[in-house]
């Protein structure tokens, strides 16, 4: 008798250890609570306003709840491959900025395969170049779906312009800039007639023909291409130097205080940006609303700057629920939502089409509708991007050669000793 007490009150013990612990942690190992609940982790990098759009995700599918979390860019992507390299700590879904999404295809086995998911039976939603972008060099491991993207246009202040003796109207203008021999032109004319730089540094004249290029740095197979003959990395270091030497180029470095100051008071006279940037100059320069207009750049200058992917780390348990999202995130009524509220540029040309893009004015460009400028500059790229593993790291040293040469440095011993330290990160 003694021992069935002892056994019952043993018994009994266990069962509220039991529910006080299910009490504890609703969530099971297979990140399921004891309703079927599945939590998804999803990081990003910055100013997405994707954790209010989950909110209606969250609405729309009660048995899905997820955790956002936001980081700055480095620190962001430090910790994301940290965790996949050690296959642990991954979220379920991760944003992948573009200039460091091949750095994470080296881990291909470390995520899922979106076309497992069936991912290419919505290949037809987005640009075909930022849709081969999100692939490996095979075409048959999708890493992510595209998010936003960055397509370059001209931004110019139309005070400077009509000092200079130059048209205004962003047809007219994008008539006049047809050609990179055009653009020095009219670098030329703004020069001469208001004493101001026409482009504000090194970078932005470099990044011209730089982002245009398929490939760059590297290619496929890690090897270091700068020093080819035919480069295009050379060849857009080469312009940079050049319209520095005639006098166009601004010393204003980029996200200095002293640059935002420059668009602020119009000290140059233009940017060859992507359509983030908009968002920005509006939240920075606000003496500067109104006089800003934005036109198309000529077919070389044609390119991408910026933009991410979503990608689901292999560590998930919840790949199907992970991709449900990420689709419907990226879709086109979702990204016009996001373009609206954050000024993330559409990777879906349906969003182009769509009332609410094409009547989008700006009151910080006069009330033009810049979005339409991008959409076309989006649908005028032709070719994915190959940037590779250490893209950043290179570029950066080709960017130090370019500061150097504008204190005054020789050009070539400063392409020279660029490669050399180009060469010695990549033999790593």
């Amino acid at each position: 008798m003694k021992r069935v007490l002892s056994l019952l009150i043993i018994l009994g013990l266990v069962s509220i250890l039991t529910a006080c612990n299910s009490n504890n942690d609703a969530s099971g190992s297979d990140g399921k609570d004891s309703e079927g609940t599945v939590t998804l982790n999803f990081w990003t990098f910055g100013a997405t306003g994707y954790d209010e759009l989950l909110k209606e995700y969250e609405k729309e599918n009660p048995n899905v709840k997820i955790k956002f979390k936001t980081s700055e860019n480095a620190d962001h992507h430090d910790a994301l491959f940290t965790a996949i390299s050690a296959g642990t700590g991954a979220p379920d879904i991760a944003m992948v900025e573009v200039d460091q999404l091949d750095r994470f295809k080296q881990a291909q086995d470390r995520f899922v395969n979106l076309f497992d998911q069936g991912a290419e039976e919505i290949k037809d939603q987005y640009q075909d170049w930022s849709w081969n972008t999100g692939q490996n060099v095979d075409g048959d491991f999708m890493f992510g779906l595209p998010t936003d993207i960055g397509p370059k246009a001209l931004y110019y202040r139309t005070d400077v312009f009509e000092d200079a003796g130059l048209p205004t109207d962003p047809e007219e203008v994008a008539n006049l800039i047809d050609s990179p021999e055009a653009l020095k032109e009219a670098a030329i004319q703004v020069k001469e007639e208001t004493d101001k730089p026409f482009l504000d540094s090194m970078e932005m004249a470099y990044r011209a023909y730089l982002d245009a290029a398929p490939e760059t740095h590297l290619n496929p197979e890690g090897e270091l291409i700068v020093d080819q003959e035919g480069s295009p990395v050379k060849q857009a270091y080469d312009y940079a130097v050049e319209l520095n030497e005639a006098g166009l180029i601004g010393n204003f470095e980029m996200w200095s205080p002293e640059w935002a100051n420059a668009v602020n008071n119009g000290d140059f006279a233009a940017e060859l940006g992507p359509g983030w940037l908009k968002g920005w100059m509006e939240g920075n320069a606000p003496d500067a609303s109104g006089l800003f207009r934005v036109a198309t750049l000529p077919t070389e200058f044609s390119a991408n700057w910026g933009g991410s992917f979503l990608a689901i780390p292999a560590e998930t348990e919840h790949a199907e629920e992970a991709y449900d999202f990420i689709k419907w995130l990226t879709s086109p009524e979702n990204q016009l939502e996001s373009f609206k509220s954050h000024g993330l540029f559409p990777s879906a040309p349906a969003v182009y089409e769509m009332d609410d893009f094409k009547s989008n004015e700006d009151e910080f460009f006069g009330g033009q509708v810049t979005s339409v400028v991008f959409g076309e500059a989006a649908n005028d790229i032709t070719e994915a991007v190959y940037k590779g593993e250490k893209y950043v790291s290179v570029n950066n040293e080709i960017l130090t050669a370019l500061t150097n040469v504008q204190e005054g440095a020789d050009p070539e011993e400063e392409w020279d000793a660029a490669v050399q330290r180009a060469e010695d990160l990549v033999s790593r």
